[in-house]
C-alpha cells in the first residue's frame, strides 16, 4: 500500500475529529499553530527523558496537523498561506523532534542524517512544483507528479518514533537508538525512490 492509499485509510479514522473541531469554530491556522506547540512539547519531554509523555504530545501534534486541512476545507477557509504555513510547521516540528531524539540516542551524525532525509523527502515536492509543474488543486491540495510515490513519510516516522520510544521506556533490547537509525534509512530509501521516479519520467535532456 503506497502513501496515498495509507493516508486515505487514515483519513476515515480522523475525519470525525476534524468535523468536531470545525463545529467548535477552530480556525485552521490556529490548529496548525497548536500542532507546532504540541510538537515542541514532545521534543522537550524527549530531551528530559519523559518518553511516554513525549509520545503522547508527538501523536497529538501529528493528529492536529491532519486536522487543519480538514477544518480548512469544511469551513471553506483554505488558503495558500495556510498551505505554506502547514509545510513549515511540519518541518519545524520534525527538525526539533528528530534532532533531539537522534542527538540523545544515536549521536550528532544520525541526528543530522535523519533531519536532512526528512527535509529532502518533503521539500523535493515544491521543487517539482516549480520545475515540472502540477496538474491541479483538488480541494486545496496540489496534485503533483510525486503524489503516491514513496513509502515512508511523516505519519510513518511518528509511529516508528512512538513504537521505539515505548520499547525504550520499558528497557527492551531495541529502543530509540535503533529506531532513529531505522527512520533515517527508510526515509532515505523513500527519497531515493522519488528521485528515481523523477529521473525515469523527467530525465530527458532539454531539446534546443
Amino acid at each position: 500500500m503506497n502513501l496515498t492509499k495509507r493516508r486515505e485509510s487514515l483519513k476515515r479514522l480522523y475525519m470525525p475529529l476534524g468535523v468536531a473541531l470545525y463545529r467548535l469554530h477552530f480556525p485552521p491556522n490556529f490548529i496548525t499553530l497548536l500542532s507546532v506547540v504540541t510538537g515542541m512539547l514532545s521534543a522537550y519531554f524527549f530531551w528530559h527523558g519523559k518518553l511516554l509523555t513525549a509520545v503522547g504530545f508527538l501523536l497529538l501534534s501529528g493528529l492536529l496537523d491532519l486536522m487543519d486541512g480538514v477544518v480548512a476545507r469544511l469551513s471553506e477557509k483554505a488558503s495558500k498561506f495556510g498551505a505554506v504555513f502547514d509545510w513549515l510547521a511540519d518541518k519545524w516540528v520534525d527538525g526539533f523532534v528528530l534532532g533531539t531524539v537522534g542527538y540523545l540516542y544515536a549521536g550528532p551524525f544520525t541526528a543530522m542524517l535523519a533531519i536532512t532525509a526528512s527535509m529532502l523527502h518533503s521539500f523535493i515536492k515544491p521543487v517539482v512544483y516549480s520545475e515540472i509543474g502540477y496538474s491541479a488543486r483538488v480541494k486545496g491540495k496540489i496534485q503533483d507528479p510525486l503524489e503516491g510515490v514513496g513509502f515512508f513519510g511523516r505519519p510513518e516516522t511518528h509511529l516508528t518514533l512512538a513504537l521505539f520510544a515505548i520499547l525504550e521506556r520499558f528497557n527492551m533490547p531495541l529502543g530509540l537508538s535503533f529506531g532513529i537509525k531505522l527512520i533515517a534509512v527508510l526515509t532515505l530509501l523513500s527519497l531515493f525512490l522519488r528521485i528515481a521516479y523523477l529521473y525515469k519520467h523527467f530525465g530527458k535532456v532539454y531539446e534546443e
